[in-house]
């Protein structure tokens, strides 16, 4: 009857957490509903147009604050280090996803999986087709429902090689807006102590090329992670 009533509780709190991740993810739509009606008001497209420097300090502390508040409900909510990570994770994957649902369903856009966007704008704009923050958003589902299966955390082997895929990840979204941005002054970059307008010296601009290999290999290490961590825990579950 306890372990019921301690099933019950958690499934509880998952479903309230789904939801909340939902909302968040239909406000961050809200906000770039708004964003590009008075910047893209015929659609968002490449090259970036200038935003004032009043709005992009105000949008990089809403992308801060957004993260803030996914951290701080899977704290909250979690009871033990490896329910907090993965509610975090979960809460953050489905609010990423909702992202897109909802923009989709409001403006018709992305047209498909392959249509590039601004992902994040710290401490530099990621880029990068829709499709590879959806890949990433369905393995930190993955990895998020083993670790509430299991109810512990990751070893030093398996942070590692999250960590290590993480960080080709985030590589292969900066990329080509890095390769870009070494054709201009440094001085022209913008920063959020400057008074420059985000993408101001940006409006050439497009996309050139996505390093899927750069990419894929990021993913194979956080397959790996889910698969390690996976194998050990059910071999400890049957021993």
């Amino acid at each position: 009857m306890n372990t019921q009533l301690i099933n019950h509780s958690l499934l509880k709190k998952i479903v309230w957490l789904i939801l909340f991740s939902i909302a968040m993810g239909y406000l961050e739509s809200a906000v770039v509903v708004y964003l590009r009606e008075i910047y893209y008001p015929n659609g968002f497209v490449f090259p970036l147009t200038p935003i004032e420097s009043t709005i992009a300090i105000t949008e990089f502390w809403r992308e801060i604050a957004t993260l803030v508040m996914l951290l701080g409900i899977g704290i909250l909510t979690g009871k033990s280090a490896a329910q907090r990570l993965a509610f975090f994770l979960l809460s953050f994957a489905i609010w990423d996803v909702f992202y897109y649902i909802f923009l989709y369903l409001i403006l018709g856009w992305p047209s498909s999986l392959m249509t590039w966007d601004i992902l994040f704008l710290v401490p530099v704009p990621w880029v990068g087709p829709v499709l590879t923050p959806i890949i990433v958003s369905t393995l930190m589902i993955a990895l998020s429902l083993c670790l509430i299966y299991f109810n512990r955390n990751l070893n030093k082997q398996e942070w590692g090689l999250s960590i290590l895929g993480s960080i080709v990840i985030i590589i292969s979204w900066v990329l080509d807006y890095w390769n870009f941005s070494t054709t201009i002054s440094s001085t022209d970059i913008w920063s959020i102590s400057s008074s420059e307008d985000l993408f101001g010296t940006s409006t050439q601009y497009i996309p050139d090329s996505f390093n899927w290999y750069i990419f894929m290999t990021g993913v194979f290490f956080i397959i790996l992670t889910i698969f390690s961590f996976y194998i050990r825990n059910n071999k400890l579950r049957k021993s």
